[in-house]
């Protein structure tokens, strides 16, 4: 399935990437993260367990076992704060 996967933050600077077309092997949110940790470096580490990330498909927070489908818009970005 193919989605469109957009970073935010800190990601997108470690990343160096603000968007990208996936061509994704599994069908949820972790198969997602798992398939970019795999690429190493940056990506297993900023996504590693224990790091704080949020995932979001065509706008709404999802959790990683959400499934996702073909064409959809994925955001991964660190937590937001604000005051």
């Amino acid at each position: 399935m193919k989605l469109r996967v957009l970073y935010f933050a800190r990601l997108r600077e470690r990343f160096g990437v603000a968007e990208e077309s996936v061509e994704l092997a599994g069908s949820t949110a972790a198969d997602l993260i798992a398939q970019l940790q795999a690429r190493g470096g940056v990506w297993e580490e900023e996504l590693a367990p224990g790091r704080a990330f949020r995932v979001a498909m065509d706008q709404e927070i999802v959790a990683l076992d959400a499934v996702l489908y073909d064409n959809a818009e994925v955001a991964i970005f660190p937590p937001v704060t604000g005051g």
